[in-house]
């Protein structure tokens, strides 16, 4: 599967139904950015959307994961194997994210502990100081992509 040619796709199946983006994005619920992020090949269509997107343009969710109008070739995956499988991809993706900000809060936690062990000379004050700096900051990282992640469930 490759993004761009499945926004190609996308794009001549739009305009072979006479819509502009804006038509397919209000028909959709979605942005008309969103449509040109699709066309372009810079992301894929949510699965919650695939569905709607296909009864739009007349294609099945094969044609659109293939990018192309399917030809009598026979075809292993159902369409609802297909959206189950890019639902788990994309819940997939959210756990990594929320992973990635877990650990850097507690990478942040870590920093915060090593910078209270050193102290005693100005050197050592520095460091100590731009320690705690950094694992302030790990953390607000942190706490920020984690709850990015928790937003877009």
């Amino acid at each position: 599967m490759d993004q761009s040619v499945t926004g190609k796709f996308i794009a001549q199946k739009r305009r072979e139904k006479n819509l502009t983006q804006e038509q397919l994005a209000e028909q959709l619920g979605v942005s008309n950015k969103t449509i040109s992020k699709w066309e372009t090949g810079k992301c894929m269509p949510d699965y919650s959307v695939v569905e709607k997107l296909c009864g739009v343009l007349g294609i099945t969710v094969s044609e659109l994961m293939d990018g192309e109008e399917a030809n009598d070739s026979i075809r292993i995956y159902d369409d609802e194997q297909i959206l189950d499988l890019l639902r788990r991809t994309q819940e997939l993706e959210k756990q990594k994210n929320t992973l990635y900000g877990i650990i850097l809060i507690v990478m942040g936690i870590a920093l915060l502990a090593v910078s209270k062990t050193i102290g005693g000379s100005d050197v050592r004050d520095f460091m100590a100081g731009l320690l705690l700096g950094v694992s302030c900051g790990e953390m607000l990282v942190g706490v920020y992509v984690v709850g990015k992640s928790i937003a877009r469930k």
